[in-house]
């Protein structure tokens, strides 16, 4: 049985992740279900990453090296991907912007509704209560920014922030539009 090393690479941050072993079944399972398999050489057997954990890596692209005999697997990360709970196996941080992450947790909360969660909350409430929060936190920043400290400014800016992009989640609205838009106007700007 031939094995060809895959490298597991966030496509977001570009972070190498990890190094796994896979083999033609693997490789066909990870094409099927979209989600990374490998061949276990101490099990003798194909695992999933995250069949324990939960920890996914979802597949976005595969590439083989010049050669075909090495693998270049992007992945969206459901969570860390070292078996030690670190980021990357090669204690890499994550370098992913934090209004990023905050906006993918927000959208993993939108599509698993955990119960206890407040993000998961207002999805449950619908669009009227999530505008209703923007429109609150819109008036508490305006209110720090008149009478209140830097730090109160900070804090509901952050609030702000927050429950605009629960609003962009709830409208299907994906952070990187907001973004393209923000640098067309930064362009224009100038």
């Amino acid at each position: 049985m031939k094995l060809i090393p895959a490298i597991i690479q966030d496509e977001g941050t570009n972070t190498v992740l990890m190094l796994g072993y896979m083999n033609k079944e693997s490789l066909k399972k990870t094409q099927q279900t979209k989600t990374v398999w490998f061949y276990s050489r101490s099990k003798k057997r194909l695992w999933q990453k995250g069949e324990i954990s939960k920890n996914y890596l979802y597949v976005k692209i595969i590439k083989f090296d010049c050669d075909k005999d090495a693998i270049l697997i992007k992945v969206k990360p459901a969570g860390p991907t070292c078996h030690t709970g670190d980021y990357s196996c090669f204690k890499e941080k994550s370098n992913i912007n934090p209004l990023v992450e905050l906006f993918n947790t927000i959208e993993e909360r939108k599509k698993n509704l955990p119960k206890n969660s407040y993000t998961a909350k207002l999805f449950r409430g619908g669009i009227n209560k999530i505008i209703g929060k923007v429109m609150e936190e819109t008036t508490e920043v305006i209110n720090a920014s008149l009478r209140e400290t830097k730090k109160r400014l900070i804090e509901e800016t952050a609030d702000l922030l927050y429950h605009l992009f629960v609003l962009l989640s709830a409208k299907n609205v994906k952070l990187n539009d907001a973004l393209q838009e923000i640098n067309k106007r930064k362009k224009s700007a100038n």
